[in-house]
C-alpha cells in the first residue's frame, strides 16, 4: 500500500506542480494573482477534449498546439487588461488587490462562456486508459504520459530559468522590479513573457488533466485554488518550491484518497494550507 501510494502520489503530484508552476510565474514576476488560472486550464482541457473527440487529434499533438495558444492568450490577456492596471497601480501596490478584482470577473466570464458552449455535465476521454506494471504497481497509461509532460515541461522551465540570459532576466524583474530598469531590462516586456508564459503552463496542464481526469465547466476553482495552495507551500515566486509542493499536495491527496476517504481530499489540502500559512507563511522551502 506505501509503494502504490508512493507511486500514484509522484504522478498525481508531477501535473499539480506543473499547474501550479504557471501560477507562480503569474505572480512571481508580473505581481498579477490571477484568480482565473483554473479557468484557463479547463478552456485547454476542453479543446483537447474537441481536438481528440471531434478531429480525431491525438492529445500529445493537441497538448503542442496548446502550448502556443496558451501562451498567445496570455500574451493578449495582459495586454488588453492586464497592462492598464499595471500602468494604473504604478508603485502604490495596488496592482495585487486590482488583479485580485479583475480576475475574479474574468473567472466568471470565461465560466459562462464554458457553460454556454460545452455545458454543465462531466466531461472525460478515453485514452491509453490500460494498466501498466510500475514496480509491481498498476498505473494507468495515461498517467504516465501526463506525468512525463509534465515532468519534461517543468525541468525545461527549471533550466531555462537557471542557465539563459533570458531566465536571468525574468528573474531579475521578479527579484526587484524597480531596480531592473537599471541595467537595461524592459520590466513591461518582462512581465508581459511571464503571464504569457504562465498560462502557456496552464494550457498544458489541462491538456494533461484531460488525458486521465473527468471535470466540468465549474470545476476550475478547484484548480486554482490548489495552485494557489502550492504557490504558497513553496513560497511565492519559488520555483523549485513549486516543483517540491506539488509533488508533497499529491502525495497527501493519494494517501487520504487510498488510506481514510476519497471524499476528505480536498479538505485535507486546505487543512495542509491553513497549516503552513500559520506555521510557516513564507513557504516550506524558503528560509525564513
Amino acid at each position: 500500500m506505501l509503494l502504490t501510494t508512493l507511486i500514484l502520489g509522484v504522478v498525481l503530484g508531477g501535473t499539480y506542480a506543473l499547474l501550479a508552476l504557471g501560477l507562480t510565474l503569474q505572480y512571481g514576476i508580473a505581481r498579477i494573482m490571477n484568480l482565473a488560472y483554473g479557468e484557463l486550464t479547463l478552456i485547454a482541457a476542453f479543446l483537447l477534449v474537441w481536438a481528440f473527440q471531434g478531429l480525431g487529434l491525438s492529445p500529445l499533438v493537441a497538448i503542442l498546439l496548446l502550448a502556443p495558444a496558451g501562451y498567445a492568450l496570455g500574451w493578449a490577456l495582459y495586454t488588453l487588461m492586464m497592462r492598464p492596471l499595471v500602468k494604473r497601480s504604478g508603485a502604490s501596490g495596488r496592482l495585487e488587490v486590482d488583479s485580485i478584482l479583475a480576475t475574479f470577473g474574468l473567472l466568471f466570464l470565461i465560466q459562462g462562456v464554458l457553460l454556454l458552449v460545452f455545458g454543465p455535465n462531466f466531461t472525460s476521454i478515453s485514452y491509453l486508459d490500460r494498466g501498466v506494471s510500475v514496480l509491481g504497481v498498476t498505473v494507468a497509461a495515461n498517467r504516465l504520459v501526463a506525468f512525463g509532460i509534465c515532468l519534461v515541461a517543468g525541468t525545461a522551465l527549471v533550466v531555462a530559468l537557471a542557465r539563459t540570459r533570458w531566465g536571468l532576466t525574468l528573474r531579475a524583474v521578479a527579484l526587484s522590479p524597480v531596480s531592473a530598469p537599471l541595467v537595461g531590462i524592459n520590466v513591461d516586456r518582462a512581465m508581459r513573457q511571464g503571464f504569457a508564459l504562465g498560462s502557456s503552463l496552464a494550457a498544458v496542464a489541462g491538456g494533461t488533466l484531460a488525458m486521465y481526469q473527468t471535470f466540468s465547466a465549474t470545476g476550475g476553482v478547484v484548480f486554482t485554488m490548489k495552485a494557489l495552495v502550492i504557490v504558497i507551500m513553496g513560497g511565492v515566486g519559488n520555483v523549485g518550491g513549486a516543483l517540491a509542493a506539488g509533488l508533497a499536495l499529491g502525495l497527501v491527496e493519494t494517501f487520504v484518497a487510498t488510506a481514510i476517504d476519497p471524499g476528505l481530499t480536498l479538505a485535507a489540502t486546505f487543512a495542509l494550507f491553513l497549516i503552513v500559512l500559520l506555521w510557516r507563511p513564507e513557504g516550506l522551502f524558503r528560509r525564513r
